[in-house]
């Protein structure tokens, strides 16, 4: 046999030979142990000891299984008195039990059906906005009135724009006298007899007081809003307890609102003559 015959031989013989497989990776396994021990003392002298270890394994970074034991001891002098093992296997990785939360796709909705949704929430905003308003708006119970002597005599004064009230309370049945003259003849109009009544009405006082005020300066609107301040801060000398009833209400309040003067070259506070042109 010639040495070409054989070569092709060896040859054909190589490449018949099958493949040699890759070899496979070894699997990575981690063993990771932990131990927590707290040891409580009790009032007779006797120890707890709680052990617990988890060993966790894990194989190529993924938790393969997990043991938790947990050991409890009571010791009394030195000695064990009672112990109690618990051991707790788990072949799932942990949150491998919960189910999974499904998310239903959104539906786009049309023009009309947003348009409406906007509606529809715009008018639960507002009612619910008037329903705490209501809520906060609701009126605080005064407190009962207080019984007045008969010789007690409360002095206050009231001012609005450029009138001065100075008013003198009394008990009584609830009589009004403004510049020796009754509340309804100086005052005529319902509007202004409401303005200087709201503080004892809100009060509970209308009908227990007799006032005596004298007013001078401004106008009759001006004189009302006077008495109302006086009365409020008569009031407050009553019984300090209403401060907060008053206060919430603005009956303490200065109202300091005026008309603005007239300025020179105009027609009144902020009014410019007519332009002419010729």
């Amino acid at each position: 046999m010639s040495e070409e015959e054989t070569n092709e031989e060896e040859v054909s013989v190589e490449a018949e030979a099958p493949e040699a497989e890759p070899e496979a990776k070894p699997e990575v396994v981690e063993v990771d142990v932990e131990l927590d021990v707290t040891e409580e003392v009790n009032e007779d002298g006797s120890v707890d000891v709680e052990a617990v270890e988890t060993e966790t394994v894990t194989v190529d970074g993924e938790v393969v299984e997990e043991t938790v034991i947990v050991e409890e001891a009571l010791i009394e002098d030195g000695e064990v008195v009672e112990e109690e093992i618990t051991v707790v296997k788990s072949d799932l990785p942990p949150g491998a039990d919960l189910e999974p939360i499904s998310v239903e796709p959104v539906a786009e909705l049309s023009i009309e059906e947003r348009a409406r949704l906007e509606a529809e929430e715009e008018e639960r905003l507002e009612r619910e906005a008037a329903e705490g308003q209501d809520e906060d708006d609701a009126p605080v119970a005064p407190p009962a009135p207080a019984k007045i002597a008969k010789d007690a005599r409360f002095i206050a004064t009231g001012k609005r724009k450029r009138s001065v009230a100075r008013v003198i309370v009394l008990g009584g049945e609830g009589k009004i006298t403004v510049n020796d003259r009754d509340l309804e003849e100086y005052f005529p109009r319902a509007r202004h007899r409401t303005i200087i009544n709201s503080p004892l009405v809100a009060t509970g006082y209308e009908s227990m007081l007799e006032i005596r005020v004298r007013v001078h300066g401004g106008g009759i609107s001006g004189q009302a809003g006077a008495l109302r301040h006086g009365i409020a801060r008569a009031l407050l000398e009553v019984d300090p307890e209403l401060r907060g009833e008053l206060k919430r209400r603005g009956f303490l309040t200065r109202d300091a609102r005026a008309k603005e003067r007239r300025k020179a070259g105009f027609k009144k506070a902020r009014k410019k003559p007519q332009f002419s042109k010729r």
